[in-house]
């Protein structure tokens, strides 16, 4: 259960952003190194890489309803634009998937403090 009065700390979530960031392009790393059967991961971690630099370079984490409109209004978007990608529509799944997980975690103000390479 997730605490109520917890107040929403901006700094642990550009943390957590950057961290994200950081494993996410460590991921894509690994993923082209195994060749043609990791693409699937290799979009994923292109993916979360997107997402976390887009929200990372705003300025909307410092409070919480801000940060949820930002994503709000990444998720109506129709395109997201991607270099290097091997299937777009599968990216566009990827970033879709990983904007709800982050409506989720800003919702309930929690999951931000997990800052580990592996959730």
């Amino acid at each position: 259960m997730h605490d109520p009065a917890k107040a929403w700390d901006g700094e642990q979530v550009r943390k957590w952003l950057e961290r994200r960031l950081e494993a996410a392009k460590l991921d894509q790393a690994a993923a082209d190194r195994r060749g043609y059967d990791a693409q699937d991961d290799y979009d994923k971690a292109a993916a979360e890489e997107w997402v976390c630099r887009t929200l990372k370079t705003s300025d909307s984490t410092g409070e919480q309803a801000a940060f949820a409109g930002r994503i709000k209004a990444l998720a109506a978007q129709e395109d997201y634009a991607a270099t290097g990608i091997y299937d777009d529509a599968r990216f566009h799944r990827n970033v879709r998937g990983y904007l709800r997980k982050l409506a989720k975690m800003t919702k309930a103000n929690e999951g931000f403090e997990k800052t580990l390479r592996y959730q």
